[in-house]
């Protein structure tokens, strides 16, 4: 969704997301990523980010690795933002500054693996966006990469290392996700509010995400308002489905 401040200003949104399925390997590929607002292309850059890092995992995937070389996806993804400052500035190696100045992002990407003992899952991060596993029952959210706005941040730090920037290494994690559980890939225009989950945003969507939702109420309570946090936001869920429960 285009958070408050962006719509007051009639600004296009600077979030993405992407997702399929591998239908060989029955697995989820994903990707989400939030364009950085002093590129004055954010957008385009979210929006290119996430469609290189999905199209990299599913034909590694289809090459057979059974779980992508995130090293190899997070550079096609910064490969593909330089082609693009290339086209626009008209200039065969433009700096790395210059093409962040026109479309720096994070990037969240990942795949969701079936497997007999419970969906495995393997994610890797760019940037500051967030990954948590939701335990609807208790009201928990386990953070799967470093937090910015929990407690166990001293200070809450908005400076971010967006693509085209490599990290070195690249911020990766694993875990199996368990019949109760959700996978939560979000933006900070989620992750913020969310804190620690343990406030009103935290229970609203501990309370509603037991289940999917259907499409609208999911949108919905994305849509949330919560005072001072008016930045675009996106959330992906992913649930744990057995063999009888409906699609």
């Amino acid at each position: 969704m285009r958070g408050a401040r962006h719509r007051y200003y009639r600004q296009p949104r600077q979030d993405a997301a992407r997702v399929a399925v591998h239908e060989a390997t029955g697995s989820i590929v994903f990707a989400v990523a939030d364009g950085v607002s002093s590129a004055t292309n954010a957008e385009f850059g979210a929006v290119e980010a996430c469609r290189s890092a999905l199209e990299r995992m599913l034909r590694l995937l289809s090459l057979g690795q059974q779980s992508p070389d995130f090293q190899d996806v997070a550079e096609a993804a910064a490969e593909r933002l330089r082609r693009l400052a290339r086209q626009r500035l008209d200039k065969e190696e433009p700096e790395q500054a210059e093409v962040a100045g026109l479309y720096a992002t994070t990037l969240v990407a990942g795949v969701v693996r079936p497997d007999p003992a419970g969906p495995l899952v393997d994610l890797c991060r760019i940037g500051d966006s967030g990954a948590w596993l939701l335990d609807p029952a208790a009201g928990r959210y386990q953070q799967l990469f470093d937090s910015k706005t929990g407690s166990d941040a001293l200070f809450v730090v908005n400076e971010v290392s967006p693509l085209p920037l490599l990290p070195d290494p690249l911020p990766r994690t694993s875990t199996r996700l368990a019949p109760h559980e959700v996978l939560l890939i979000g933006t900070d225009g989620f992750g913020d509010p969310l804190g620690d989950g343990d406030g009103q945003v935290g229970a609203l969507f501990a309370r509603h995400l037991a289940e999917p939702p259907t499409p609208l109420w999911f949108a919905h309570m994305v849509d949330f308002t919560r005072e001072t946090f008016d930045d675009d936001r996106t959330l992906l869920a992913i649930w744990h489905r057995t063999a009888a429960a409906p699609r």
